[in-house]
């Protein structure tokens, strides 16, 4: 199959498809999957140093937004050179994983009402372009994975709890205490998380005025928080706004974790509609 870059007609990617097929209880497997080394690896270090010091270090640092300027289409381009580290269920082009997700919100979903929703199945892994060697090159442990809140106890509903004893947070009494620096039912909205693509991608909906919806950027904010939308495992730092906006959130995990199937949408078919929809919600260029 042949990946183009939509405004240059050039191919980026020539590859074919080799995935086998899954049942749904054998997504997530963090004990023996295939690649169990590489995503063990992965939140070893992910979960030692992501610190409250370095996201709020990470989010001083994007928020100014003073990187590359690029459409979405080139982002997603940029994307499909990078493997997901942190995912235990599938190593294939991330351009097939955002289309397998939007197709399968769009048969579910069908009509102009839930557009929004097709786009953020499309969007939502952009933020990963943080890895991206020509862009920023962040560490796949900055950019990638389950995201979590800092400056509060990390429990043992994330992933490989264990290595979080590394992380220098665990050992400060500001910040391991069930609610840390925060109070019962704050919202998320007023937490500090893990640094990642999820986080970025919000900030750069925001920064170029996306005038998506705000459950769609709630999607974006969230989608990989995944101790609370599979555990609750936070729910008392939620608000009733949080509660409710997270039913979008578990409805749109079942599109992204178990649309990882054999099947491969054609992307040249497809291409014209879901350009139609970031010409709908964002301008032509963004500020990353």
């Amino acid at each position: 199959m042949k990946i183009l870059n939509t405004e240059t007609g050039e191919i980026v990617h020539n590859f074919t498809p080799q995935e086998p097929s899954k049942s749904k209880t054998e997504f997530r497997n963090y004990e023996d999957s295939e690649r169990q080394n590489t995503v063990s690896d992965f939140y070893y270090e992910n979960h030692k140093k992501q610190s409250l010091d370095f996201v709020l270090r990470q989010k001083e640092k994007y928020g100014k937004m003073n990187g590359p300027q690029m459409s979405i289409w080139n982002a997603i381009v940029l994307l499909n050179e990078i493997v997901d580290n942190s995912d235990p269920d599938t190593s294939l082009p991330q351009i097939m994983h955002l289309l397998q997700t939007a197709e399968a919100i769009r048969k579910e979903y069908p009509g102009e009402e839930y557009d929004w929703f097709h786009l953020v199945g499309l969007i939502h892994d952009l933020g990963k372009i943080l890895n991206h060697p020509q862009i920023y090159a962040e560490p796949q442990w900055a950019c990638v994975g389950d995201t979590f809140p800092v400056g509060c106890e990390f429990v043992k509903e994330n992933v490989f709890p264990e290595f979080f004893q590394e992380n220098p947070d665990s050992q400060d009494p500001r910040y391991n205490t069930k609610f840390g620096i925060y109070r019962e039912g704050i919202g998320f909205d007023n937490c500090h998380f893990s640094w990642g693509h999820d986080e970025y991608m919000y900030m750069v909906c925001k920064a170029n005025n996306s005038t998506l919806p705000p459950q769609a950027l709630y999607i974006i904010r969230y989608h990989s928080f995944y101790p609370q939308h599979q555990k609750n495992a936070y729910d008392h730092l939620a608000t009733d706004y949080d509660r409710e906006m997270m039913k979008w959130v578990r409805e749109f995990q079942k599109f992204d974790l178990y649309s990882k199937l054999p099947e491969k949408p054609d992307v040249e078919q497809l291409t014209p509609y879901y350009k139609s929809l970031v010409e709908k919600y964002f301008p032509p260029t963004l500020r990353w």
